[in-house]
């Protein structure tokens, strides 16, 4: 019986959470050619086709999905005896926020990352909006969280920066509806401000049909083909269509993501969740939209751990966009 390679599994699901081998290679510093030289003794080892090409992307075999779980057992029990003879590594707990609008695009790969690296940290996460999660910060329940930036309403370090789109279902026409039916977030929600005062000022009628602090619901909305929305780039789906101005839908602001602290002492363990958050958001992809090709499909479309998104369809970027600075 052969034994597995706990290097090969690292780069396994490195390839798993990057959603491409090249930004595994980057994640694991190895060369291209060396992460597909690992995969393929692994899957010599197992004797089993791991990965299948699809398009441009790549697509996870049914025994790669298999896989998954076992490797990542391995690498945390791996880490974890490590780290238990490490005196220097890092113990302890860490309160983290995150608005629900980037909890499922971001926070997987955040507290896997993370998780790895430090495997004797507990990390308790809250998610809710933005608004709520300032609240929390401010009573001094969390140590951070991954808010919108917003200059007037919070003081978080500005740690990432997307495009900003309207998006409708690929396989309706309420976008064409008079007035326009939208699904956005709570009233304190400065894209929803973004989204009305821009329609407001391009002269196209709408109406408030969803209001809701819940992505999801938003995301289902438009899916369903009931409503228009606004969301980040980084949060369009297999189903969803980018709406352009000669379609009528006005340019809008990009949005901003900020990492908001509170004033609860600061650790190193603290300090290097933040420090890790911040290295991880700049990595997922350029604000070009090249990460778009990451995304996946969060309602098993051909039942996939991978999908090959080429299907969004996504117009050119105005040349120049502005910066929400919400109320």
């Amino acid at each position: 019986m052969h034994s597995l390679d706990i290097d090969q599994l690292k780069t396994f699901l490195a390839i798993v959470e990057a959603r491409n081998f090249t930004r595994a290679a980057e994640r694991v510093n190895k060369t291209q050619s060396a992460v597909s030289m690992q995969m393929k003794k692994l899957e010599e080892t197992l004797g089993k086709n791991l990965f299948f090409r699809e398009g441009r992307g790549i697509s996870i075999s049914a025994d790669g999905e298999r896989l998954i779980g076992y490797a990542r057992d391995i690498v945390d029990k791996s880490n974890e005896a490590v780290a238990a003879f490490d005196d220097a590594a890092l113990r302890g707990s860490v309160y983290l926020g995150t608005a629900d609008d980037y909890a499922e695009r971001f926070l997987p790969a955040i507290l896997a990352g993370f998780s790895r690296s430090n495997p004797l940290v507990e990390v308790s996460v809250t998610c809710e909006n933005s608004y709520g999660l300032d609240k929390r910060i401010g009573a001094g329940e969390l140590d951070m969280a991954v808010v919108t930036h917003n200059e007037i309403a919070r003081s978080s370090e500005l740690i990432r920066t997307e495009p900003l789109v309207w998006v409708t279902s690929s396989r309706h026409i309420v976008h064409t509806t008079k007035p326009v039916p939208l699904a956005l977030g709570s009233p304190h929600c400065i894209w929803r401000k973004a989204a009305t005062d821009a329609l407001d000022r391009a002269g196209v009628e709408h109406r408030l049909l969803f209001s809701s602090y819940s992505a999801t619901v938003v995301s289902a909305a438009v899916l369903s083909g009931l409503a228009v929305a606004v969301l980040p780039e980084s949060a369009l789906r297999p189903g969803m269509r980018v709406l352009s101005n000669s379609e009528r839908f006005p340019p809008l602001p990009d949005c901003q993501i900020g990492l908001l602290r509170s004033g609860r002492p600061r650790t190193d363990v603290t300090e290097a969740l933040a420090r890790h958050i911040r290295i991880s958001l700049a990595s997922m992809g350029n604000a070009d939209g090249s990460y778009i090709d990451q995304a996946m499909d969060p309602f098993g479309v051909e039942d996939k751990v991978m999908t090959d998104i080429d299907n969004i369809a996504r117009p050119p970027r105005p040349a120049s966009q502005q910066t929400l600075e919400g109320a």
